[in-house]
């Protein structure tokens, strides 16, 4: 969390940069999936209250669905949870898989950043 602190005035000067593009953090999911009740329990009720939250609203969607139209992916996604920045419904990103809390955190908000500078 520590690091979290460290990287508030980073993100914030990246989002002001980021909030004329429509920016979402995809989480694919399945039922059953331990890692992603992990993510549940660890990030999921922080993270709307969070500048990357705010930044990159949640949006869930199941592993083995039709993807929405709008939604342009790099590849489809192969195991659960994988994380898809998009921006625009255009992928800018991806974190496959869940590392816990205190790497999940950095993950994000270097493709945050990535993003910003395109």
């Amino acid at each position: 969390m520590a690091s979290r602190a460290l990287l508030a005035p980073v993100l914030l000067a990246v989002f002001s940069t980021m909030a004329a593009a429509e920016v979402e953090l995809l989480m694919f999911e399945q039922p059953g999936c331990i890692y992603c009740a992990a993510w549940d329990r660890e990030v999921a009720p922080e993270y709307p209250l969070t500048d990357e939250g705010r930044a990159a609203p949640l949006r869930r969607l199941q592993l083995r669905d039709p993807l929405p139209e709008g939604l342009t992916l790099i590849s489809p996604p192969i195991f659960t949870p994988t994380f898809v920045l998009v921006e625009d419904g255009v992928e800018v990103g991806r974190i496959a898989g869940y590392p816990g809390e205190d790497f999940f955190w950095p993950l994000l908000a270097q493709l945050i950043a990535e993003a910003a500078q395109d």
